[in-house]
C-alpha cells in the first residue's frame, strides 16, 4: 500500500485524537494484517461533535448562504479528486474490494460524481415556490413555500461501500445547508477520515459543519448520536435489526430518520429470455463477495429449465477468478472480517440442514491461507420458506428457486420482509409488466443498471424508509415552511 490513512477525527474544524488517547487497529481483510491505526472515539468525542455541529448550524451562515456552500463543496470536490489515487489504495486495503471494481467505481473516485450532481442541483433547485393567492376567512393572502435545511444530521455509514455511502449522505446534507456528524463503520475508518482530512486541509468549511468520528464501539457512539436532542435527523445505512433500534431510539426525541436497510433481492429469468447470457447475472452475488444490500441473492428460474440453469451456474462459479484484490479482472475479494466470514459459513450450514442441495462452494478456499474468503456458493432445491431464502446472508451465496409461471415468480419475489432491488430478464414488454408487480425500490431489466447519482435509491417494506441520492435524496435533508403574506 502506497498511502497511509488519516488516523485522526475531525471535530469542530480540527483534526484531533480521541479524548481518551486510544486508537484501534485497521485490518486488511485480504491479508488479516494490521495496516495502521485510527482514533477510537468515545461518547465524549461524539458529544463534542454534536455540539460543534449544533453551534455551526445555529450560529454560522452555513444554512442560509448557498454561495458559501457552493464554494466550500467545490473545494471539497476538487480536494478529493486531487487525492483520488490515495483514496483508491486505501479503499482496496481496508475494504478488500478488488481494484477492478474500485478504480473509477463505487469504492474509489466514482462517488465524487455525487458531489458534482448536488453542486449542479443546488443552482437550479426551487428553494422558494409561490402558491396561488387565496381569500381565507376574508383575508387575501399570497403564500410561499420555502425549503430550508433540516438541521444537524447524524450520518451513520456501513463498511461494504463506505466511500460511496459516505458521499451519498454528506453531499446532499451539506448542499441542503445541514451540518453533519459522520460516523464510519469500525471496519472501514480511513474512508471516512480521508474525507475529514481533505475537508480540514482543502476547504473553507466553517468549523463544525462537518465532523468525522471513528470508533471500535459503534453502539455506544451511535446511542449518543441517535438520542441527543440536538440532532435533528438520523441517516443510517446498515442492517434492518440495527435500523429498528435506531428508529426506536430516535422516536424519543421525534427525530426524522432515513433508513437504508437490508435486502433479499431476486433475479427473475423468464422462459422467453436469452437464457445463457441471462444466467450470467448469477455472478452478481460474487461482486464484492456479495456484500451489497441491493445485490440479488435469489435466482428464480422457470421450472422447465431449472436443472439446465443450475448446471450452467455450477460450471460458471467454478471458473470465477478471485483472490488478491490487486489482481486485474477480479470482481470478488474477501469478506470484511472473520466475524462476517463465520456468519456466512453458518448460513451455509443452515442451508444444508434445511434440506437445500449444496451445488458448489460452501467452504473456505484451500488455496488461500490468509484472508476472510468464502468460495462462490450455489444452493439448489431451495424452498422460499427456508432461512437461506428469507434472510440476508451478505456473502457470495446464491439460492436457486424454481417457479411455475409469472404469477408464481411475482409471489416468490415478493415473499420476504425486504423490498430493495431485483432484476428481470425476458421479452421487454413482459419483463416490464412483471416489474410493475415487484414490491422493491429499484429494478434492473435485461441487464440495464439504475445506479447513478440522480437515481433515488431505497426500498419498500423493511428495506427502509426514504430515498438516497437524486432529488428525493436531497429533499430528505430539507424542511418545508409555508409563509403567508397579504395579497
Amino acid at each position: 500500500m502506497s498511502a497511509q490513512g488519516e488516523a485522526r477525527l475531525l471535530i469542530d474544524g480540527r483534526l484531533v485524537e480521541a479524548r481518551s488517547g486510544r486508537r484501534y487497529p485497521n485490518l486488511n481483510p485480504a491479508t488479516e494484517q494490521v495496516i495502521g491505526e485510527v482514533a477510537d472515539a468515545g461518547v465524549e468525542d461524539a458529544a463534542a461533535a454534536v455540539a460543534a455541529a449544533r453551534r455551526a448550524f445555529d450560529e454560522t451562515a452555513w444554512s442560509t448562504d448557498p454561495v458559501l456552500r457552493r464554494k466550500c463543496l467545490t473545494q471539497l470536490r476538487d480536494g478529493l479528486r486531487a487525492h483520488a489515487a490515495e483514496l483508491c489504495e486505501q479503499a482496496v486495503a481496508e475494504v478488500g474490494a478488488p481494484m477492478a471494481i474500485t478504480r473509477n467505481g463505487p469504492q474509489g473516485d466514482g462517488p465524487i460524481a455525487i458531489l458534482d450532481y448536488y453542486l449542479d442541483l443546488m443552482g437550479g433547485y426551487a428553494w422558494e415556490t409561490p402558491l396561488p393567492e387565496v381569500n381565507t376567512m376574508g383575508v387575501p393572502s399570497r403564500r410561499l413555500v420555502w425549503k430550508e435545511a433540516a438541521g444537524v444530521v447524524a450520518a451513520i455509514s456501513p463498511w461494504n461501500f463506505p466511500f460511496q455511502i459516505n458521499m451519498a449522505k454528506i453531499c446532499p446534507a451539506l448542499a441542503a445547508g445541514c451540518t453533519v456528524v459522520l460516523k464510519s463503520a469500525p471496519e472501514t475508518p480511513w474512508t471516512a477520515t480521508f474525507i475529514g482530512k481533505v475537508a480540514a486541509e482543502h476547504t473553507d468549511l466553517p468549523p463544525g459543519v462537518l465532523n468525522v468520528l471513528t470508533s471500535s464501539d459503534p453502539a455506544a457512539v451511535g446511542e449518543v448520536l441517535t438520542g441527543d436532542p440536538r440532532v435533528d435527523l438520523v441517516s443510517f445505512t446498515g442492517s434492518t435489526a440495527t435500523g429498528r433500534r435506531i428508529m426506536a431510539r430516535a422516536a424519543d426525541t421525534v427525530k426524522r430518520v432515513f433508513l437504508e436497510l437490508g435486502g433479499k433481492s431476486a433475479t427473475i429469468i423468464l422462459d422467453d429470455a436469452d437464457f445463457n447470457p441471462a444466467l450470467l447475472s448469477g455472478f452478481a452475488v460474487c461482486y464484492h463477495a456479495g456484500q451489497g444490500c441491493a445485490i440479488p441473492t435469489r435466482l428464480l428460474l422457470p421450472a422447465s429449465r431449472y436443472a439446465e440453469g443450475v448446471e450452467f451456474l455450477r460450471h460458471a462459479f467454478a471458473q470465477l477468478p478471485y483472490g488478491d484484490p490487486y489482481g486485474e479482472g477480479q470482481i470478488m475479494g474477501p469478506l470484511i472480517s472473520a466475524r462476517q466470514r463465520a456468519r456466512v459459513l453458518d448460513y451455509i450450514e443452515i442451508g444444508k440442514r434445511e434440506g437445500a442441495r449444496l451445488v458448489c462452494g460452501g467452504r473456505k478456499p484451500e488455496r488461500l491461507s490468509r484472508g476472510y474468503y468464502v468460495e462462490p456458493t450455489l444452493f439448489a432445491d431451495v424452498d422460499s420458506r427456508m432461512r437461506i431464502a428469507q434472510e440476508e446472508i451478505f456473502g457470495p451465496v446464491l439460492v436457486a428457486i424454481p417457479y411455475r409461471d409469472d404469477d408464481d415468480a411475482a409471489r416468490i419475489a415478493n415473499d420476504t420482509i425486504y423490498g430493495l432491488s431485483g432484476a428481470i430478464y425476458g421479452s421487454p414488454e413482459r419483463a416490464l409488466r412483471l416489474a410493475r408487480r415487484i414490491r422493491s425500490g429499484t429494478l434492473n431489466v435485461n441487464g440495464a443498471n439504475f445506479f447513478a447519482p440522480d437515481s433515488p435509491f431505497g426500498g419498500y417494506k423493511q428495506s427502509g424508509i426514504g430515498r438516497e441520492m437524486g432529488v428525493q435524496g436531497f429533499e430528505e435533508y430539507l424542511q418545508t415552511k409555508t409563509v403567508a403574506v397579504p395579497g
